[in-house]
């Protein structure tokens, strides 16, 4: 868990992070291998969720060393279904990632939304949403390794 307390944000007790896959963590269906070992390290405080519409249909093979939880969605319904996940995991403990407008109310549901703006872009809706926002998800991740950069970004 990631337990701070940030001036003018409040106490945070992160659990969960939960990351879209394409457009996040990787492009075009390949998992960004800069990234394994920062999630690797990660998943030893938080619990790693990865949901995706698996456009590219690689994600599981893609993932296999990674420590975390694959929930494959349908085509239909993508924006509610993402955000559902965020409220059923309980929506105060979770830090949600995307690029895409389907994760746009996900973002909005977590206790942090972290937007990117990477090789597919970021959708606007999205990154409205958002309370970060990255052009790069090694760097969205290191925040969170690094303790007191997220405090210094999400102070008032």
């Amino acid at each position: 868990m990631i337990e701070l307390d940030i001036p003018g944000f409040g106490h945070i007790k992160i659990k969960y992070f939960v990351l879209d896959y394409n457009g996040t963590l990787a492009t075009d269906g390949n998992l960004k291998k800069e990234i394994i070992p920062l999630l690797k390290k990660l998943s030893d405080k938080v619990e790693i969720h990865i949901i995706t519409a698996d456009t590219f249909g690689k994600a599981r093979k893609e993932l296999k060393d990674i420590d975390c939880k694959l929930k494959i969605l349908p085509q239909a319904n993508q924006i509610e279904k993402k955000a559902e996940y965020i409220r059923e995991l309980g929506k105060e403990n979770c830090v949600a990632f995307g690029n895409g407008r389907n994760d746009g109310l996900m973002l909005k549901e977590a206790k942090i939304g972290v937007s990117l703006i990477q090789d597919e872009g970021g959708a606007t809706e999205t990154i409205l949403n958002s309370d970060l926002i990255f052009k790069d998800i090694r760097d969205a991740l290191m925040l969170f390794s690094e303790e007191k950069r997220l405090i210094a970004s999400l102070r008032s």
